[in-house]
């Protein structure tokens, strides 16, 4: 549910935005529960989700150093006063399993 004073709302207000892989996963992070969520972008279905400090309202990024090399998603967990979520300064990294 929303926090106050959105309960009106279906869902949760979001403060960032997604990005979306090549593989077909949509990551975002901009809900105010402390959790980075993995989609599939097709279906929309719920396939992780990684816990943060606090909410996480910046916009994610995805990396690798090399071709062959593991991928990465990041997102600067920051939190937001004015929805209620503690402030912080993290930056978290969580690796993405081996492409099979």
């Amino acid at each position: 549910m929303a926090p106050f004073p959105f309960w009106f709302i279906k869902g949760s207000p979001n403060l960032g935005g997604p990005v979306v892989t090549a593989s077909g996963l949509t990551f975002i992070g901009a809900t105010t529960d402390h959790y980075l969520r993995a989609f599939d972008t097709q279906t929309g279905d719920e396939l992780w989700k990684g816990r943060l400090p606090t909410s996480g309202h910046g916009l994610p990024i995805t990396y690798q150093l090399q071709k062959d090399s593991a991928q990465y998603v990041v997102i600067a967990a920051g939190g937001h006063a004015a929805l209620g979520t503690p402030p912080g300064d993290h930056l978290i990294a969580f690796k993405l399993p081996n492409k099979k």
